[in-house]
Order: structure tokens, then sequence, then C-alpha cells
């Protein structure tokens, strides 16, 4: 009986782990399209118009008029009110759109594989977005959502790839990371081409089904006023997204922080 027992949890526990194997490592669904920007809506703001105030004439007296009148003189007339010329409409912003073919999304974590220490990098070149720049005023530039499409991030893993995928990011049911800007803190008045500058753009990142604020630290050359290339970049616990690293045999520990990085270069259409 106690045999017979001891075989039926063996086979449980194998069933089990097999499970859980074929969960990890079966093939992930791919991309569901070429990734798109989601459209940015610029929000301007119009400069409110000046008020004028009309010329009246100087009221006279009765008697006054009367004593200083020619009686063959037309009487002078008033000046007419004069109102101020519209203000200049303020120009455009540019949109500039992430070119995939020439940028990099990418994540990477340090481990150590059997003893020795490994940097573990997860690259993708499905990453969209749109800004808007006023190349009169940077300081007023406007960043739209950044989206990027796990189900298409590599290693130089395959069986890594899978368990990224299917256990640890889910790609399946969340296909996009997206991070979606709410405050760009320390854009310069000015810029020059060739000169790159730094800032900071902070919101909220969502990674799987969890969203929590997050900081980038930014910096970007402008090449030409068409043309900007720049690195945004953040590290954080893996953890705070409620991500978990299976187990592995080969793998003996993994750090707790991720850094995530995206490397790119936005153009006007």
């Amino acid at each position: 009986m106690k045999r017979n027992t001891l075989i039926l949890i063996v086979v449980v526990v194998l069933l089990a782990v097999a499970a859980l194997a074929f969960s990890a490592f079966r093939t992930p669904e791919e991309a569901s399209a070429p990734i798109t920007a989601a459209t940015l809506t610029i929000e301007t703001s119009q400069p409110a118009a000046l008020a004028v105030q009309p010329t009246v004439a100087p009221t006279v007296a009765p008697a006054a008029a009367e004593a200083t009148a020619a009686p063959t003189e037309a009487p002078t007339a008033a000046p007419e009110a004069t109102a101020a010329p519209d203000p200049a409409p303020a120009a455009e912003p540019k949109i500039f759109e992430i070119v995939p073919a020439e940028s990099q999304a990418r994540f990477i974590i340090d481990e150590v594989l059997r003893g020795s220490p490994e940097t573990v990098i997860g690259v993708t070149d499905q990453v969209a977005g749109q800004i808007a720049i006023d190349p009169a005023n940077p300081a007023a530039t406007q960043l739209g959502e950044m989206r990027v499409n796990a189900r298409t991030l590599a290693t130089d893993n395959n069986m890594r790839n899978r368990a990224i995928k299917n256990f640890i990011l889910q790609t399946d049911a969340f296909e996009f990371v997206t991070f979606q800007p709410t405050e760009l803190v320390g854009l310069p008045q000015t810029v020059t081409v060739g000169q790159p500058f730094t800032f900071q753009v902070v919101g909220d990142l969502t990674i799987r089904d969890v969203t929590r604020p997050t900081t980038f630290d930014v910096t970007v050359t402008p090449v030409s006023e068409t043309r900007i290339e720049g690195l945004a970049s953040v590290s954080f616990p893996y953890r705070d997204f409620n991500l978990n690293i299976p187990d592995s045999p080969s793998v003996d520990t993994v750090a707790d922080n991720v850094t995530l990085e995206l490397q790119f270069v936005a153009a006007v259409p």
C-alpha cells in the first residue's frame, strides 16, 4: 500500500514538472502585427487677445464751445479708435516619430551561470512613439505613449526566450510594455544641432498587468531639424512589477535589479 502511494506521489510530481516545463518552454505567440505609434494629441495654448481701449474725444462745455468755435468752421471729428493687430499665430510643433529600424529597446540583468558572472540582454526593434517638438521652444516638447512589443524580445538563448515570454512576461496575454509620460523635467530653453542635452521623463510604466510610476533619464542629440537620436534608461527591482524568475539548475543567482533602455532615432516622416 505504501509503495503504491509513493508511486502515485512520484507520478503526480512528474506530471506537475512536465506541465510546468511545457508551460514555460512551449512556443509563444508571435507579434500580432508590426508595431505602430499611438497618435500624439498636441496640447496648445493660444495667447489671449490684448484689450484695446478706444480713443475718445475730450468733452467741451457748451459755453466754451460757443466762445471758441468760428461760425464758418466745421467741427473737428474725433479720431477713430484703432484696433491692435492680431497676434501672430504660434508655430506648429513638428511631430517626430521613432524609427523602429534604427532603434532598439532592451532589458539588461546580471546573473551567475554555473559560477560565472553573465549579463543577459534582451532586445527588440519593435518600439514606437511620437514626440512633438517646437524648435523655437524646446522646453514645450511633448511626448506620446511609448510602446514595445514584448513578444519580439530576444536574448542569445532560445530556451531563455521562451521562459521569459511564457512564464515571466506572459506575452500571449500581455503583448506590449507601455510607458505613458506625465511630465518632462529639465528640458532646455534652447538647443543646438550636434550638442546633446539631458532631462528626465516621469510617467507610468506598465509591464504585464502592473503599472508603476517610473522616471527615465534621457540624453538627446539633435542631428538636424528633422532628426534626433537619444538614449533613455531606468533601473528598478523587477519584483516591483510582480515579476518572478523561475529557478534553473544552471543559474546560481540573479540580480535584484533590471535595467530598461531605449536607444532611439526619431525623425519627421
